[in-house]
């Protein structure tokens, strides 16, 4: 394996086509490790350049694309992020192991398989193609982030499938002297879990994924510390109206996990949304959702735009709380359609949705203008509260806040007495 990572970048230097093993965004030691692995088994199996192994900001993919020298395998994930969607075409192969978004899969040789690791899926081509490749560093690096990411495959979690256990074993029948598996969960949890000297950024950039639809966005960022001690955070909320402004998200979902004394996870919740009837709707479905069912709890807010939650299932991992948050944005904006036959409402926007529905235009954050974002009311002419309008000047005492939120107020409470009648 150093053999090979010694000549990486010089196949930078090299005007020659690269083919590139790419990991997603999070860059987390199973995407790692899978997309290290998986180059170092392609480039001895079928000889393809030594091209990877560079930091995601050391190499221009657009540039190698645009000169016709780029070729793409992802692992880890299977939907380029916004900034990328251009590479989508250089797209050859996919290896991940999360549910399919059949919408943004590119139209390639597509291998899923619901594991607790995509090291795992790494492992099994690399022993089913070339074993004789296989060395301990590299079996030790497969070996330590399956046990990682499957919760030292312990059957209370619930997250190890049989071939997760199955090439863990084969690993270490390959290879007797790698670590014990506690030794190796510990340490590596131990690191994982090291949040000092880290600020409220860097938290939430360490470890995220982001789901989008029709211009609105999601980032869900895994916290490894206490809830409590998050929230408690010196200039917390300014930190995270910060965050979604840099990165032009509307809600942040900070998803905690931690271990108490008896090595159990504990996981908790917090939905952070300055736009009333998007966090609303968002923490509805949460509530309500029975497949799964997150069981949770809510804890004292400390303040109107946070809803946070102990989560009683701790099976509900992030990967399928993506499912539900998607259903939640669904829902939303399914609430801001306009009713055939009927003129344009307040909240319904007319404004051509941005391409790569990004734009700062889009955000529902404070200080930007959230009329085009807000759910439709009654029957009122497009636009008829917004600053500069006639109608706005004859209503001096009227606020559009206000009278988003009793409409938000009107609307939960006529889906918790449909709720009921339908029980």
């Amino acid at each position: 394996m150093e053999d090979y990572l010694q000549g990486c970048r010089a196949a930078l230097q090299d005007s020659r086509p690269l083919h590139v093993v790419l990991g997603n965004e999070a860059c987390d030691l199973d995407s790692m490790v899978s997309a290290l692995t998986l180059a170092f088994y392609l480039a001895k199996k079928v000889h393809i350049p030594e091209s990877i192994l560079i930091f995601r900001d050391e190499i221009d993919l657009h540039a190698l694309h645009q000169a016709g020298q780029l070729t793409l395998i992802l692992v880890d994930h299977h939907v380029l992020p916004k900034s990328d969607a251009a590479l989508q075409e250089t797209v050859a192969e996919v290896l991940d192991h999360r549910p399919i978004e059949q919408e943004h899969c590119p139209p390639c040789h597509v291998s899923v398989e619901l594991v607790g690791s995509c090291a795992t899926l790494v492992t099994e081509r690399i022993l089913q193609g070339a074993p004789e490749i296989l060395d301990r560093q590299t079996a030790a690096l497969l070996h330590g982030t399956i046990i990682l990411d499957c919760v030292n495959m312990d059957l209370k979690i619930g997250k190890a499938t049989l071939k997760d256990r199955r090439y863990v074993e084969k690993l270490e029948a390959l290879f007797p002297d790698l670590p014990n598996r506690n030794d190796i969960f510990d340490s590596l949890q131990k690191a994982k879990f090291d949040v000092s000297g880290l600020t409220t950024e860097q938290m939430l950039r360490k470890d995220q994924k982001t789901i989008h639809r029709q211009g609105t966005k999601v980032t869900v960022s895994a916290i490894y510390m206490d809830l409590e001690a998050f929230l408690q955070r010196s200039g917390l909320i300014a930190d995270l109206r910060a965050f979604c402004q840099a990165h032009s998200c509307d809600v942040l979902v900070a998803m905690t996990i931690l271990f108490n004394t008896n090595n159990e996870p504990v996981r908790q919740l917090a939905v952070f949304c300055p736009h009333v009837a998007l966090r609303m709707t968002i923490c509805g479905v949460l509530e309500r959702s029975h497949a799964p069912s997150l069981k949770l709890t809510p804890l004292p807010s400390t303040h109107p735009d946070l809803q946070a939650y102990l989560q009683g299932n701790t099976q509900v991992s992030r990967k399928k709380l993506l499912p539900l948050l998607q259903e939640a944005l669904s829902a939303y904006l399914d609430s801001t359609q306009i009713p055939a036959g009927l003129p344009d409402m307040v909240g319904v926007s007319t404004e051509p949705v941005d391409k790569e529905g990004n734009s700062a235009g889009n955000s529902l954050l404070p200080g930007v203008s959230q009329d085009e974002e807000e759910p439709p009311l009654p029957p009122t002419p497009m636009n008829s509260l917004v600053d500069e309008c006639p109608l706005d000047r004859g209503l001096p005492n009227l606020s559009a806040e206000a009278i988003f939120e009793k409409c938000s107020q009107i609307s939960l409470s006529r889906s918790t007495a449909a709720s009921l009648a339908k029980e």
